[in-house]
């Protein structure tokens, strides 16, 4: 049998009675999402890799406890686990993020922004440093649909189920956060807080 065949439901009830590589297909077929969904958040790759392997713990635990109620439900489940840890590793870490994000940028692109103008380089830098604080700077319910959509491929079904509202307010947050960049982006990026 071929665990990959199988949907979300089945493999976690393989894996409630003993079948150990059926959560492993589990994690091969999301761990690349919810990667991305916690590096979002904490700005490091190694952190992050960190992380995911709590939010796999976890999700054991409470599988092999008997607390996972399965409504096939699988990703928006472990997906609300995984935002939830990054949140607040984030909120723990938060002096350090800023930093931290900024070398990584500058050490994994170095090959790359080597070969191009300095102009060129210095205008990408800008323009990504700028899109990361608007983002950042969006409200919590429009970032976490941002991220979820485009950085985890969700769709908006699955971000409704994960954040437990309806499809149309998932539809809406979209929305107003691609609405509240482009306008941040047409002034040019001065955006400044309400206070």
């Amino acid at each position: 049998m071929r665990k990959l065949e199988f949907n979300d439901t089945e493999l976690v009830s393989l894996y409630k009675n003993g079948n150990e590589g059926a959560f492993s297909t589990l994690v091969q077929r999301y761990k690349t999402r919810l990667l991305s969904s916690i590096q979002m958040i904490v700005k490091d790759r190694d952190e992050a890799e960190d992380l995911l392997q709590e939010v796999l713990i976890k999700a054991v635990d409470t599988i092999k406890a008997g607390k996972y109620n399965d409504e096939g439900k699988f990703l928006p489940w472990i997906s609300r686990i995984a935002h939830n840890l990054a949140i607040d590793h984030f909120r723990k870490q938060k002096r350090f993020t800023k930093v931290r994000m900024d070398d990584k940028s500058r050490f994994n692109n170095a090959l790359t922004l080597s070969e191009e103008s300095m102009e060129m380089n210095q205008i990408r830098k800008e323009t990504s440093s700028s899109l990361k604080t608007m983002i950042y700077e969006l409200p919590q319910s429009q970032k976490q649909v941002l991220m979820m959509r485009h950085y985890m491929q969700m769709s908006f079904q699955e971000i409704a189920d994960s954040t437990g509202v309806s499809i149309n307010t998932a539809l809406g947050r979209m929305r107003y956060a691609l609405i509240s960049l482009r306008k941040r982006m047409d002034e040019g990026g001065e955006y400044r807080m309400a206070s």
